[in-house]
């Protein structure tokens, strides 16, 4: 566990920030070997097929995951103040709210899952792989949801660590599983969801009993799984809007996937590879971006709004020489990552598109996503969902609808990278407004 209210600020975040992009990388390898062997051994059909099936999984996991970077921000203003027995009790809740969201969005996800994928239009020749994608991937729900909340809970208590060390162990899974179910016993799409879900039962199942015996505010005994009301109410008013906005994000990819469609398979493959891609230019920041969020948590608890401010530009400083890197790349070499997934040249020339437009914009990502770090951190997730649900309702649906129909497939490009500048515009005015400083929740009685 870290004390992230001490020290040099820029070091904590880059400190604290390190194991989880390792992490990030790790799971977007994961994910990214299932497209690699799904897209050579099944073809493009089966790489859209996958595409098209995570904005679904995403959109029906988005209300828990929400919850949960809630839970990571409550855990760690307790934390920086000291506060062992509030810990204790969020850990309790989060862990009953979990077993019983897994249980209700895998059921609705199987039952849902074929009607979703004719609404957004999924064309016919991947209809089928993607119902059974989709099916597979809901069954593992409570694996997902349980790592992904052991993980909230300790980067709540500074330890961005240890999630690193089970999930390394799951993407070895995945990558030993993939080319056996795949190809060998020629499963197909369904074995790299297969693959998915048991390495993820793996890393959750292990990073359970391993911190159950290791730490006493892990163990959870039978007649404390109990709901405790003022906690619950906690965790769903500093989680809730940052679930809606999770769950906006999702709905708007389902969205924009239903556009996309409108251009056929190859456009689809196309953006699944070219975001796979994308998903290793997005984790330095996103990282940088979580580090922020615990360390501005911490802090406010312990009453250092100074420490923020220094720990928000130091971030910005990371920031920054990370949109050069990711300029150069984007610019450069598009063409030899698209390459490791297919072949097809349609989909490649599509997919070097996408990341050459995209490239451009990237900076403006991550500026916004660490200005909503802070305002996250702080406990004023309304206006971060405000901010998301302008950038991506006001400005990127309505605009990729507009341009994809006057410039073709490149408007909807465009319209993304457009939506990354006016959230950061709006993340930055907020923060230096100020108003986030006053949102802390020691504060409230519990």
């Amino acid at each position: 566990m870290r004390d992230l209210t001490k020290g040099s600020e820029g070091k904590h975040i880059l400190l604290f920030a390190i194991p989880m992009l390792i992490g990030n990388l790790f799971q977007a390898l994961y994910n990214t070997v299932d497209s690699i062997w799904v897209g050579q051994i099944v073809g493009s059909n089966g790489l859209a097929a996958v595409a098209v099936s995570f904005p679904i999984i995403f959109m029906l996991i988005s209300l828990v995951m929400g919850l949960t970077m809630g839970v990571t921000i409550i855990i760690s203003q307790y934390y920086g103040a000291k506060d062992l027995e509030n810990v204790k009790r969020t850990i309790n809740n989060t862990f009953l709210m979990l077993l019983l969201a897994s249980f209700i969005t895998t059921l609705a996800g199987i039952l849902l899952s074929r009607r979703l994928l004719i609404l957004i239009d999924t064309p016919p020749v991947i209809l089928e792989n993607a119902d059974v994608y989709l099916k597979i991937m809901f069954m593992g729900m409570l694996f997902m949801y349980g790592y992904n909340g052991l993980s909230a809970i300790l980067r709540g208590m500074g330890d961005s660590k240890t999630p690193l060390y089970f999930l390394i162990v799951a993407t070895f899974v995945n990558i030993i599983l993939d080319p056996i179910f795949i190809y060998v016993l020629k499963l197909g799409v369904a074995g790299a969801a297969y693959a998915t879900v048991i390495s993820q039962g793996v890393s959750f199942i292990m990073g359970f009993f391993y911190l159950y015996k290791r730490y006493e505010m892990f163990k959870i005994k039978y007649n404390q799984l109990k709901f405790d009301k003022d906690i619950m109410l906690l965790i769903f008013k500093i989680g809730f809007p940052m679930a809606i906005q999770q769950t906006l994000v999702s709905v708007a990819g389902v969205f924009l996937n239903a556009i996309i469609n409108r251009f056929g398979a190859d456009a689809m493959a196309a953006f699944g590879a070219a975001s796979r891609v994308e998903s290793f230019i997005f984790m330095p920041t996103m990282s940088i971006a979580l580090s922020v969020s615990s360390f501005t948590g911490q802090n406010l608890g312990a009453g250092r709004i100074d420490r923020v401010k220094r720990g928000f530009k130091a971030a910005m400083v990371m920031g920054f020489i990370l949109s050069i890197f990711t300029i150069f790349i984007t610019q450069f070499i598009p063409r030899y990552l698209i390459l490791m997934f297919t072949k097809n040249k349609v989909v490649v020339e599509l997919g070097v598109q996408y990341l050459k437009v995209l490239g451009l914009f990237y900076c403006f990502f991550t500026f916004m996503f660490i200005a909503n770090g802070v305002v996250r951190g702080a406990g004023d997730t309304f206006v971060a969902m405000l901010i998301t649900l302008v950038g991506l309702w006001f400005v990127r649906i309505p605009l990729a609808n507009i341009l994809s129909k006057r410039i073709g497939l490149v408007g909807v490009w465009y319209a993304i990278g457009i939506g990354f500048l006016v959230g950061m515009t709006l993340s930055l005015s907020y923060y230096f407004s100020g108003r986030w400083k006053n949102k802390g929740i020691i504060k409230s009685e519990i």
